[in-house]
């Protein structure tokens, strides 16, 4: 599952071996043999190299389009720093902004999940929408490791209010939670409820297990009124569209969309696009009128391994 998760042949920087000592990424506990330890370097996406091709591009795994990007830092209330990374689009109004919350951490998780890359690499350019990516206390990624430790789901709310008094003081409009697996529970269970609730305008779900977000968290999104998009793959290892529909019956207003073939991780550039078109669908005023583009016609870099 981590390998899947991290598309190791598009990071942009070199990943090791390790065996089962402790490690920020897995909460400072033995890490299960197999997974992949990120070298002591920070990743600046500065270092992108553009350049413009004399025909369109086909938009790939590992293509990258223009956007003005910075690593930024989170503080918590209870004082720790979040690593993560910010793009906004080059020119032109933000139109909506994604604040992203990744997968579980001790299974692979972190703020480069590659539907999350990808989100960052093509969005700012395609639909003018902001992607704040970061990594939850304890998790590392090439842009570095945040303080603390892996807390479970419960201390992981100071991340989750971080990052959105962050977008808020960045003056980031249109702001909307997007939960990817473990994400889906921090944003389930604290996106509802102040003092996030009245900073954001809805959330999406990708692949939720309702492991740890219960009956009265769902009771909650069902009272506040917010917009709910769920996306729930066919094949999903933790809960699948018969039982999402059931369980999420409890938020009237949700809407619970089940994606045929697709598996909990999304791998593939075809399930990674459907994400990417459903998201700014429902982020953008009046809804897309049209799937995001295959091809670029204008400047280019390439995420190299």
């Amino acid at each position: 599952m981590a390998l899947q998760l991290l598309d190791l042949a598009q990071l942009p920087v070199p990943l090791t071996a390790f065996g089962n000592g402790p490690h920020p990424a897995n909460g400072n506990r033995p890490t299960p043999p197999g997974f992949a330890k990120l070298e002591g370097m920070t990743f600046d996406p500065a270092s992108f190299v553009f350049s413009q091709p004399s025909t369109p591009t086909a938009i790939r795994a590992s293509t990258v389009l223009p956007a003005r990007r910075e690593n930024v830092e989170l503080r918590t209330a209870d004082g720790h720093r979040l690593v993560g990374e910010l793009a906004v689009p080059e020119s032109g109004e933000v139109k909506a902004t994604l604040i992203t919350l990744h997968p579980l951490p001790t299974h692979g998780g972190f703020m480069d999940s590659h539907v999350y890359r990808k989100a960052s690499y093509r969005l700012p350019a395609l639909a003018g929408i902001a992607v704040l990516r970061f990594n939850t206390r304890g998790t590392s990624s090439p842009r570095g490791t945040s303080q603390g430790s892996f807390e479970e789901g419960i201390g992981e709310r100071l991340d989750v209010e971080a990052a959105v008094r962050f977008a808020v003081e960045r003056g980031l409009p249109n702001r909307w939670l997007v939960g990817w697996s473990f994400g889906t529970e921090l944003a389930l269970m604290y996106g509802a409820t102040e003092p996030v609730a009245g900073e954001i305008e809805g959330a999406i779900l990708l692949s939720p297990p309702l492991h740890r977000a219960t009956d009265v968290h769902l009771k909650e999104w069902a009272a506040s009124g917010k917009p709910l998009k769920v996306l729930v793959p066919e094949h999903d290892d933790y809960l699948q569209p018969a039982a999402a529909a059931e369980r999420f019956s409890l938020v009237p207003h949700a809407d619970v969309v089940g994606v045929d073939g697709a598996k909990h991780l999304w791998v593939g550039e075809k399930y990674a696009g459907r994400v990417l078109n459903e998201i700014v669908a429902e982020v953008l005023p009046g809804g897309a009128a049209a799937a995001l583009p295959e091809e670029w016609d204008g400047p280019v870099a390439t995420a190299h391994a």
